[in-house]
């Protein structure tokens, strides 16, 4: 939000983050969210249940539940409340969310 600048005035780099998402390494500015990746790389977050029709992150503050994506094997967390941390593995869901905290398919 604020920019870093160096003493000549120009703005300092920020450090920067490298996870997978869906497998392929996504590198994002520290402090950026999950969503923030996925927006990058043009990913989706999810597919619905009845269609199969894709979904990503829309609302960026945790109200829309349309960027739900699994975790480091944890299903169902909203990618716009979690920040982007080094080797985090997200994967995109499909279909109907999974209740409990076993790892996907």
């Amino acid at each position: 939000m604020f920019r870093s600048l160096r003493d000549d005035g120009a703005e300092a780099p920020r450090p920067e983050v490298t996870l997978a998402v869906d497998g392929e390494p996504c590198t994002v500015p520290s402090g950026a969210t999950v969503a923030a990746a996925l927006l990058q790389r043009g990913s989706i977050a999810r597919l619905t249940a009845r269609s199969g029709s894709a979904r990503a992150p829309y609302c960026m503050m945790g109200i829309c539940f349309d960027c739900l994506v699994e975790i480091d094997g944890v299903p169902n967390r909203q990618a716009c409340m979690v920040v982007a941390e080094p080797g985090m593995d997200v994967r995109c869901q499909d279909g109907h969310r999974r209740v409990g905290l076993e790892p996907a398919r």
